[in-house]
């Protein structure tokens, strides 16, 4: 009787711990379901597609050595040139005669200098991190001539809301003209032009660069094969540059 007593104890107590177990496991598994799925920080981030995007990282106290003592001089919607470090940007200079391969227009957001550029995506880039990227950080600032009187707020909300549509557009590597992808001056011009009406500088075609030199023949080659575009019309970081409707407010 004693012995088929305690074996009665034991077999109830087993019960209780399998009920119990099961319960705790549940409740575990509807917990997991419930809860927000998180990526783990170790996970590699996809790779970017080829881009115009420049190499390196400088240290912020040289980020911003590099444009405090400019940015008092600096309005919405002035246009900002550098030298580009990415691998088109030397067949850029090349075909365009000119030593500007990039460039972008100026905004202030969250009371901080901002960069409006077609890298890839479009973006927003910090001035100092922007002007970082540039060959020895040297860089043009450029407004338009008769800024006092056409780049009123409204004009300058205007460009804002003009370049919206194309945030976070991919980078156009064969600088087509549609609004699918977009490339850094094409970005300038479309602002401008849908925004205030303003088109600076005239649009030329792929035919009216110099093509002839091999660095600019072979980046060619890559992009397009034996079909060349000859006839797409296109506005270079240059054209945009020489525009009558610009004066240089800041050349560092």
């Amino acid at each position: 009787m004693l012995f088929r007593s305690v074996g009665k104890v034991l077999f109830w107590l087993l019960m209780g711990l399998f009920m119990l177990f099961g319960t705790w496991s549940r409740c575990q598994r509807q917990h997991r379901l419930s809860s927000p799925i998180e990526t783990s920080p170790t996970e590699p981030e996809p790779t970017p597609p080829a881009q115009e995007i420049e190499p390196g990282a400088t240290p912020p106290e040289q980020e911003k050595e590099a444009v405090s003592a400019t940015e008092t001089s600096l309005h919405e919607g002035d246009l900002i040139f550098h030298t580009s470090l990415s691998a088109q940007s030397h067949a850029i200079q090349l075909a365009t005669h000119s030593p500007y391969s990039h460039c972008g227009l100026l905004y202030k957001a969250h009371g901080e200098w901002q960069v409006f550029e077609a890298v890839q995506p479009v973006k927003l880039t910090p001035l100092a991190r922007w002007v970082a990227r540039g060959q020895g950080q040297h860089f043009v600032v450029k407004r338009l001539r008769d800024a006092a009187t056409a780049l009123t707020p409204a004009a300058q909300a205007s460009l804002r809301a003009a370049g919206q549509p194309l945030l976070g557009h991919d980078y156009d590597l064969a600088f087509n003209w549609s609004d699918k992808q977009i490339y850094c001056s094409e970005l300038i011009w479309k602002v401008y032009d849908r925004g205030l009406h303003r088109q600076l500088g005239q649009l030329q075609q792929l035919r009216d660069f110099d093509l002839r030199h091999p660095a600019v023949q072979a980046k060619l080659r890559e992009r397009y094969g034996a079909q060349l575009p000859l006839s797409e019309p296109v506005i270079s970081p240059a054209r945009l540059f020489d525009s009558a409707e610009l004066v240089t407010i800041v050349s560092r």
